[in-house]
């Protein structure tokens, strides 16, 4: 198929060299020179240009956004706008909000243009492993475009999923992200503890290779932690700040409004919170409160 790939950062450039090694046209569109560069090294046409990209493809087009997102999705799609026909299909492959692409994908039905919302997993792994996709959105265009979604899935059999109607595919993204949360913080804390275990002198990167095989707790996410731990495994130079880019936080709102308890995945989210206080007024508060109620000693700041 002809596509044009709008973003090309480390998803969006390998989702279109893997596209491009599945046989597709594609053509990367980026702003940045040093991405345009970078990704014509990878053997498919780049374009600084949206309209340029898009005139050089036949109609009707298919439009893969990987930008951040937000607001740069509205912005790009109404960059998008003038330059799109009847029949044309745009992909959101990123990290959008359900109900914005709920709302993006009946704009765009107004002039006869399909917007599918892609949860895309896989990380900067999917290159080579390929990507776990959920797709959101009408099932003909789907179907349409399907080669684009065998190309990029780990098989053309499994991997990838239309999962239901407009919202549906981010809306199982923003699970799935919310999911990836607790196990991580799970991992993490059972190889704190063990870490504490200081008498055992445990060998923390052996303990995850010997769990990989034939153990209940298996998965990449381990496969990943054993590949760290085996290089680094004191973690020296990594600071306990842990970012997070927003599905958590609406996983545990839509936890909210649906009353369904997520206490794992809610736990997790505040914990990645806490790791970026450095000087926690909270847990000073406590110490102080100890001090007062039972005349517990407190720890002079260093």
């Amino acid at each position: 198929m002809d596509i044009a790939m709008i973003g090309l950062g480390r998803m969006g450039a390998n989702m279109a060299e893997r596209l491009h090694r599945g046989g597709h046209r594609v053509i990367g569109v980026d702003p940045g020179e040093g991405a345009r560069a970078s990704a014509a090294a990878r053997g498919f046409e780049v374009s600084a240009s949206v309209a340029d990209a898009l005139a050089a493809l036949p109609v009707p087009r298919v439009v893969w956004l990987m930008v951040p997102a937000g607001e740069v999705v509205d912005q790009t799609l109404a960059a998008l706008a003038p330059h799109l026909a009847e029949g044309d299909v745009v992909i959101d492959g990123g990290n959008s909000y359900y109900k914005d692409s709920m709302r993006r994908a009946t704009q765009l039905l107004a002039d006869d243009v399909t917007y599918l919302d892609c949860g895309t997993s896989g990380g900067v792994w999917g290159l080579q492993e390929g990507y776990s996709l959920m797709i959101g959105g009408d099932a003909a265009a789907v179907e349409r475009v399907g080669a684009i979604f065998r190309t990029l899935a780990p098989a053309a059999d499994r991997g990838w999923a239309h999962v239901g109607p407009s919202g549906a595919g981010h809306f199982c993204k923003m699970v799935h992200n919310g999911i990836e949360y607790g196990m991580m913080q799970a991992y993490a804390e059972g190889f704190a503890l063990m870490q504490h275990k200081t008498e055992f002198n445990l060998d923390l990167a052996e303990v995850a290779r010997a769990w990989q095989h034939g153990s209940v707790v298996r998965s990449w996410l381990l496969d990943l932690s054993a590949d760290a731990l085996g290089r680094n495994p004191q973690l020296d130079g990594i600071a306990p700040y842990v970012e997070d880019s927003g599905e958590g936080r609406w996983t545990v709102a839509e936890a909210i409004d649906l009353d369904v308890p997520a206490p794992v995945i809610t736990l997790s989210l505040l914990e990645r919170l806490r790791s970026r206080e450095k000087n926690s007024f909270s847990d000073r508060l406590l110490a102080a409160m100890r001090n007062e109620f039972g005349g517990h000693a407190i720890h002079p700041k260093g």
